[in-house]
């Protein structure tokens, strides 16, 4: 740090300082402010003017105080330790910043994402004389019971292993393969590694997205699925389920690795994300479900611009396990409030303001984020994913503002929230109108091969009688439903057990909050099996929507999400029996 050059701070706004005369100080780098040594990032050059965004609470802060280069970009660390984690924005481990000091965060306190000192057991997979390229997988430890750690050569680091050490227990601090470069220098490869956070780690080339990600959640799976690799967004105004929404995905999702980011969400949510997490068991490995989680916690009281950061730092995590061949997906919890951090950091930086006072970079920002996700043959040759669903907070619910309309233009998949439905207690509150998803050509050889070649034959007839029943509706509020003909009573009728039936899901009711694909597909064959036959009695003999609802058949179809378990496939047969037998 002696040989570091230092500059003085020359003006404070909020978040925001400035240090003249500092040519030495580069884009993109880290910096350490004032006494205390906070941490920041230098953001815009300007002539003699550098422009500082510090990432802690700047109440004190002195013209004149020393800022001290630190020579690298704002990087996060990397290595085995991560997973099951609880990390602020800037990557520092709550659990070890609260033994410094306590419940709150001190300024200026510096602890690394991982442990060096940690001792991992690790098998190295390479021999001395091996060329290696970036990113090349070296050794790999058991990280939790869930994840094996492959410990990668850095993307920027290639040449021949020149000194090997033998399989054993080593500190993540500890050299484990020398390497030769093309300069005769030699780089000592560890466990760990750090990486830019706002650079995307490189890869071999994007594939094309072809697998769901299955998430136990009908109205997704069936109505808008998002593939693996994929881009999604949950906007709704406040009290609709944006943030249980991302629970119940991050729970139960098939992806290999959850990372929850709470970016200015309010302290007592990430509490109870805290608490659920930590309690609950990942439902395909019986394992606890945090061997396979990490939480990036920023909430609303943290200092502005690292709500901004935390992003950056959760989706270059995110990256480096794709990195290792795993399906990650992350939830950003909740862009608006990210996107409101650019504000507040823009204005004070007094850069003209556009829509709504947001900057005029906006889009180009959520579009880096979003940009990053993808399905990717790695420079390993393994395959990965990262799939990103971000919550937006739309202000009054209105989804014309800035964030969400930016929003939809770089993502494929909308799950509208709707305030109506979230009233009602109909959870979750997707609104089956006004979302949509663009992933379902790419998924139907996926669904045709491991469901059934009927899978999106059955979905389609279910969007139409939704949609039926919406014109419906029109007609009803005007004149009432009495004076509808049957076969149309009978579509408002069929309508209702989609609605409550199928796509309403309890989150605490053991068979429900979780429903496999092959579950969800039988059910949509017994809804449809339903309005088959009640339709054939309808227009063939004659018989009264009120008569058939009288039989109790509906409301026995509405049941069997609760009737029958995720492991009693067998018993469908028996409502279709059911269904069979209606006569009059």
């Amino acid at each position: 740090m002696e040989n570091i050059q230092k500059s003085f701070i020359y003006g404070i706004n909020g978040p925001v300082v400035t240090v003249k005369n500092a040519p030495w100080l580069k884009m993109l780098e880290m910096v350490y402010v004032g006494e205390e040594k906070l941490i920041g990032e230098v953001i815009a050059v300007h002539g003699d003017d550098t422009i500082i965004q510090v990432y802690e609470e700047t109440s004190g802060l002195k013209i004149g105080e020393e800022v001290i280069s630190s020579g690298e970009l704002m990087s996060i660390m990397l290595g085995p330790g991560l997973i099951g984690n609880i990390y602020d924005g800037i990557g520092r481990p709550l659990k070890q910043v609260e033994k410094e000091s306590g419940a709150f965060i001190s300024r200026g306190i510096s602890a690394d994402a991982i442990d060096k000192e940690q001792i991992f057991k690790i098998d190295i997979l390479v021999n001395a004389g091996d060329v290696l390229s970036g990113g090349a997988i070296v050794a790999e430890t058991v990280e939790t019971s869930l994840i094996k750690h492959k410990i990668m050569l850095p993307p920027n680091i290639s040449g021949e292993a020149v000194e090997v050490r033998e399989s054993g227990e080593f500190k993540c601090s500890d050299w484990l393969v020398k390497v030769r470069l093309e300069n005769g220098e030699i780089y000592e490869v560890c466990a760990i590694q750090k990486w830019p956070i706002r650079t995307p780690r490189p890869y071999i080339r994007r594939e094309k997205i072809s697998k769901p990600l299955i998430t136990g959640q009908r109205i997704v799976d069936v109505l808008f699925p998002l593939a693996k690799g994929g881009t999604a967004a949950i906007p709704g105004g406040f009290g609709t389920g944006k943030t249980m929404t991302q629970h119940q995905l991050a729970k139960w999702s098939d992806a290999e690795i959850i990372i929850y980011i709470g970016c200015g969400e309010r302290g007592n949510e990430m509490t109870q994300v805290l608490e659920e997490f930590t309690g609950l068991t990942d439902p395909k490995s019986g394992e606890p479900l945090m061997n396979r989680t990490l939480l990036i916690a920023n909430t609303s009281n943290m200092p502005v611009a690292a709500r901004e950061a935390s992003i950056y730092t959760g989706i270059t995590i995110a990256e480096y396990y794709r990195d290792m061949g795993y399906n990650v997906a992350i939830m950003a919890d909740s862009t608006s409030r990210w996107a409101e951090a650019l504000r507040e950091i823009s204005g004070r930086l007094e850069e003209m303001p556009a829509e709504e006072g947001f900057p005029a970079y906006l889009s180009s920002r959520l579009s880096e984020f979003y940009e990053r996700a993808g399905f990717v043959t790695n420079l390993n040759n393994t395959q990965g994913s990262v799939t990103i669903i971000g919550a937006v907070s739309p202000q009054g619910g209105d989804f014309s503002e800035p964030v969400t309309q930016n929003t939809k233009r770089f993502i494929r998949c909308f799950w509208g929230l709707d305030k109506s439905l979230a009233y009602a207690r109909h959870y979750p509150a997707i609104n089956w109108h006004t979302s949509y998803s663009e992933y379902i050509d790419d998924l139907s050889q996926w669904y045709e091969a491991n469901v059934d070649k009927d899978f999106l034959k059955l979905r389609g007839e279910i969007v139409r009688i939704l949609q039926e029943e919406n014109s419906l509706m029109e007609i009803v509020k005007l004149i009432g439903a009495d004076v509808l003909p049957e076969d149309q009573k009978l579509t408002l009728e069929i309508a209702r057990v989609i609605r409550v039936g199928f796509l309403q899901q309890n989150a605490y009711h053991a068979n429900d909050t979780y429903v496999p694909i092959i579950k969800q597909y039988e059910m949509l064959k017994i809804i449809l099996k339903l309005y088959k036959k009640c339709k054939s009695l309808v227009e063939l003999e004659g018989i009264s929507v009120s008569q058939l609802s009288k039989t109790g058949i509906f409301d026995r179809v509405i049941k069997m999400k609760y009737d029958i378990s995720n492991d009693e496939l067998e018993k469908f047969k028996a409502v279709g029996e059911e269904i069979d037998k209606l006569e009059f």
